[in-house]
């Protein structure tokens, strides 16, 4: 049986351009290589998922503007049920510059419009797709108080949540503390729990704060380098995987769609991370946001040749 999810947030279009750094305050530089990219950190974990072989329902709002329509095709052409995918009438669709640097990295000014305009009465409608999955995922691309209907919806229905703490500076859903996973970078670990994180240390110390405050699972993301997490097991390290970087937009929505897919499909913890590593990884070595996002096939064949799941390594902490 394939994995059922629901994923609650933003749908956008990225304008993705390089540059050779981000303008100072008064600064002008010249940018190149502008491209109209499908983005949205929701819409980025529903398209990863429904290449991972999941069935998967996007519960979020796209303007009536020339992107809108574009967006919506897009998300049906991966396979994914747009049932629950509004139209705002006066709001523009989400979107995103992106600023692309040489060593892949990149710079994001976003956007929310319509998704801005999400309530918490469009989430109740969509209480039916939530009853249903296997896992509900969340972000903060939507207004906080329909990212707490989502998750009371899901917690009274028995439907573990995952939630990606992101943008920074958004407000925490008040029923944070009732998800099952989490899984922030080191920027929004902080952001949660008032821990600077900027090393293994700092990141287990994050993730043991996070789960003594009601998170079951923190998975506190470190790059490359791979990511910290907490459960009833313990406490470790699970490293990432080495590529050779063009453009990291996306990877960590691939790693939240990877981990809610395997865990959906009963992969032990361990190796349900060490397929999400790959599935960033995956994402760093393609342009673009969704065009980068990997397929079951692409994962599976770069696992087999780093040892599969099984081979990932760990440090216990």
């Amino acid at each position: 049986m394939p994995a059922k999810l629901a994923v609650l947030g933003n749908v956008n279009i990225d304008f993705v351009f390089s540059a050779e750094r981000v303008p100072l305050p008064g600064e002008t530089l010249v940018g190149e290589n502008l491209r109209f990219v499908p983005g949205g950190k929701a819409a980025n974990q529903a398209v990863t998922a429904a290449r991972l072989g999941a069935q998967v329902s996007i519960i979020g709002m796209v303007g009536r503007d020339a992107f809108g329509p574009a967006l919506v095709d897009n998300l049906e052409r991966e396979g994914i049920n747009t049932d629950n995918l509004r139209r705002d009438d006066e709001a523009s669709t989400g979107a995103a510059m992106v600023v692309l640097m040489p060593d892949g990295e990149n710079s994001i000014l976003s956007i929310l419009g319509a998704n801005d305009c999400l309530l918490p009465e469009h989430v109740e409608a969509a209480a039916s797709a939530i009853e249903r999955a296997d896992q509900l995922l969340v972000q903060l691309t939507v207004p906080q108080e329909s990212v707490d209907r989502a998750i009371q919806i899901a917690v009274d229905r028995g439907v573990p949540v995952q939630l990606d703490p992101t943008p920074v500076g958004r407000s925490l859903p008040k029923l944070w503390r009732r998800v099952y996973r989490s899984t922030p970078n080191e920027t929004e670990a902080e952001a949660m729990v008032k821990v600077p994180v900027h090393d293994v240390d700092s990141a287990a110390k994050a993730a043991k704060k996070m789960r003594a405050r009601g998170v079951k699972v923190p998975v506190v993301k470190l790059g490359a380098q791979g990511c910290v997490v907490l459960d009833d097991a313990g406490v470790r390290l699970i490293h990432g995987y080495k590529v050779d970087v063009v453009d990291t937009t996306g990877a960590g929505d691939a790693f939240a769609a990877g981990v809610a897919v395997r865990t959906a499909e009963g992969a032990p913890m361990d190796r349900a991370i060490a397929f999400a590593n790959a599935c960033g990884a995956l994402a760093c070595t393609v342009f673009g946001a969704q065009t980068g996002l990997p397929h079951r096939e692409a994962v599976e064949q770069f696992l087999k040749q780093r040892g599969g799941e099984e081979g990932a390594k760990i440090d216990w902490l």
